[in-house]
């Protein structure tokens, strides 16, 4: 098979100036950002439970109970560990929420506003969450609970905003491959998160919180005055005007059309001389694009394991095993470093099939052998691919000439979804533990690992039979 000509003679590297170098690195380190203040709250939930619990500091035998606990939220630690987990599902469906909502916003507003604000706002929530309670010894379920539901929908300013950026400045060329190492911003975002917590833990988890507060601050920032959303801002041309010379080599990856050969590369969503005439596209016309729904359900599935891996992982390495909450931290940092390769090769391997569904559909079938073990190279790939170069190609189709403002959209709908099967699964994972124990936990992950694939098996099917018939079309021609 002949590799296709944007990974011929550094073509790729070519199209590229500063500007597309800053973009990329503007975007992955917000993103980054934002992870990173998620992970520090995953990573610090021992430290959290036995603050939240009475055995804590009580080493004095003479201080009766009841005023030892009139200052503390739960009795034992099993109560605080309950509600950690509540926090986080509370977190997941509001992040889903306001996905949705923070889609359409980017498409309509200023990208750069939108995420800006996000990152900032977040980053102060954050620092009342973690520190500011803490400081002020003030323990309130309540608040917890307001606190977390107004960072998830902050939060989710980010996703659908950076990827619909980053759609804006890199075209169809090399996609998989740009986006399959760009998506490790989310893998970065949790090994910093992690290392930040780990080095200021011993001096009290909201030191954790302030730390990575005031980072995500500064690179809200930074975000505002440097982040360019379009070459248009500043008088370039746009990738359509690109995509428009490109060959078969550089066709759209997600097709509305059954017959492949009958596609003409002509599916620009923005016309440089209609820049400002072009409309948002509504929620229910994202949905009934070619592939959103079936992807955006298997995304649910895969992302309920992924994000259960993201938040339990240490904590069942510390209680499971009995590691200390630094060691397990440290050694939940690999999970992310196998994301960062798997999806940066899994995306590389597309591009050049041009064919993005059978590369999923292997690497989620030797997924589902490795999940009893310790795996996330089989799953971050697909995940990264599905909510990054996926869905920018799904916001780019054909179907959809005449709307620049599509992207954002068809991102949030994804990660959208994804986000409701991941709330979903982090109940369901501490009702699986606490009846049936860790193992079957595993068992479940093989379950949504395969319903995933199940998902996007008309999509996988239809692939490969185009790979097929491109196969056997250049046999006759040679």
């Amino acid at each position: 098979m002949a590799w296709p000509n944007v990974f011929q003679r550094g073509s790729l590297l070519s199209r590229f100036s500063h500007h597309h170098v800053v973009v990329f690195l503007l975007t992955f380190f917000s993103y980054s950002l934002l992870h990173a203040s998620r992970k520090t709250f995953s990573n610090v939930k021992v430290s959290i439970s036995e603050q939240w619990t009475p055995r804590a500091f009580n080493t004095s035998v003479e201080l009766p109970v009841e005023i030892w606990s009139s200052n503390h939220l739960f009795p034992s630690a099993e109560k605080a560990t309950l509600f950690l987990g509540t926090l986080d599902t509370i977190f997941l469906f509001s992040y889903a929420v306001g996905l949705f909502i923070s889609g359409i916003v980017g498409d309509r507003l200023n990208l750069r506003w939108v995420l800006s604000f996000g990152m900032c706002s977040s980053a102060f929530v954050v620092f009342v969450f973690g520190t500011l309670t803490e400081w002020l010894r003030f323990y309130n379920k309540w608040l917890y609970c307001c606190l977390w539901i107004v960072n998830g929908l902050l939060q989710s300013t980010g996703w659908p905003c950076v990827v619909a950026i980053m759609g804006n400045w890199f075209g169809k060329a090399g996609r998989g491959v740009v986006f399959g190492l760009w998506s490790a911003c989310a893998s970065v975002g949790n090994i910093l998160g992690a290392c930040l917590a780990s080095s200021v833990l011993q001096y009290g988890y909201e030191y954790a919180f302030l730390v990575t507060a005031s980072v995500q601050f500064a690179g809200g920032i930074v975000i505002f005055f440097g982040l360019l959303v379009s070459p248009e801002e500043i008088g370039l041309s746009g990738i359509e005007a690109e995509e428009n010379f490109e060959e078969d080599s550089h066709r759209p990856l997600i097709n509305g059309g059954e017959n492949e050969e009958e596609y003409e590369p002509n599916y620009s969503i923005q016309d440089d001389s209609a820049v400002a005439q072009v409309k948002a596209i509504s929620f229910y016309q994202a949905c009934c694009l070619p592939g959103v729904i079936p992807y955006s359900l298997a995304y649910a599935c895969l992302k309920l394991v992924n994000y259960s891996f993201f938040f339990w992982l240490p904590f069942y390495l510390s209680n499971n095993f009995g590691w200390k909450e630094a060691e397990a931290d440290k050694l939940s940092i690999w999970y992310d470093v196998g994301g960062i390769v798997g999806g940066t090769l899994q995306g590389f391997i597309s591009d050049v099939l041009q064919k993005r569904a059978p590369v999923l559909a292997l690497s989620l079938l030797l997924a589902v052998g490795s999940l009893v073990g310790y795996s996330r190279f089989f799953i971050g790939g697909p995940s990264n691919m599905i909510s990054s170069a996926i869905s920018a190609d799904l916001g780019r189709q054909e179907l959809i000439q005449g709307s620049s403002e599509a992207l954002a959209t068809v991102t949030g709908i994804v990660d959208g979804s994804g986000s409701i099967g991941a709330a979903v699964g982090q109940y369901l994972v501490s009702l699986i533990r606490d009846k049936l124990g860790w193992m079957w936990v595993f068992y479940f992950f093989i379950l949504m690992t395969s319903c995933t694939i199940v998902f996007i098996s008309p999509l996988i099917v239809r692939e490969i039979f185009s790979l097929v018939r491109r196969r056997q079309a250049h046999i006759l021609r040679e």
